[in-house]
């Protein structure tokens, strides 16, 4: 009985962080909404006796993943982009109901939701969790995990790149950067 109640606690805030997370006007309660978010999704794991798994949720997705958001928001300019973001909304809400019908669609099609492995409780607290999960991603599904780092590998370059774009410098004398015509530095850079 326990173990619903704070299933249902974690599962209801991982929702409702989710959305406030995407909802929220303002860009540092929605990263807070996804730092609570991803806390409960470890008290999630920790209910499916998965410690390892909720672990590394903490310090790869409320560590890693949330700071390197906070990079993002911090090149981000929310008053230039505030417009064509709530234009898109209704398009976005579409979307994204018709990608969750058609994924629940699926698994109710198809046999993947009835599909066992060949992971059993047993021979998980045999060999413990962190050996079973070793074994399976280093030997059963090493392709997809390299092609996922592969992915991770062009997302930071074109993150990189988009970051660095538009960043232009006006140099003054001897190849300096000039700070007095900063002004008109920004005036090139932000167009109305």
């Amino acid at each position: 009985m326990t173990a619903q109640l704070l299933f249902f606690y974690f599962g209801g805030m991982t929702v409702a962080g989710a959305i406030v997370a995407v909802s929220a006007p303002n860009l540092v309660y929605s990263a807070l909404a996804l730092l609570l978010t991803f806390i409960h999704i470890a008290g999630i794991y920790i209910l499916l006796n998965a410690e390892f798994i909720a672990a590394v949720q903490i310090i790869v997705y409320a560590g890693a993943i949330l700071v390197l958001y906070l990079f993002v928001l911090m090149l981000f300019n929310p008053k230039q982009e505030r417009h064509y973001i709530h234009k898109q909304y209704k398009a976005g809400i579409f979307l994204a109901l018709v990608v969750m019908f058609l994924m629940v669609f699926a698994g109710y099609k198809t046999e993947i939701l009835s599909l066992g492995g060949p992971v059993t409780v047993e021979s998980v607290r045999a060999m413990g969790h962190t050996r079973v999960i070793g074994n399976a991603l280093y030997t059963d599904y090493i392709f997809p995990f390299e092609i996922a780092s592969l992915i991770l590998l062009v997302a930071m370059f074109g993150a990189i790149l988009l970051a660095g774009r538009g960043q232009r410098r006006i140099k003054g004398p001897a190849g300096r950067v000039d700070l007095s015509k900063r002004d008109e530095a920004t005036k090139v850079l932000v167009r109305p």
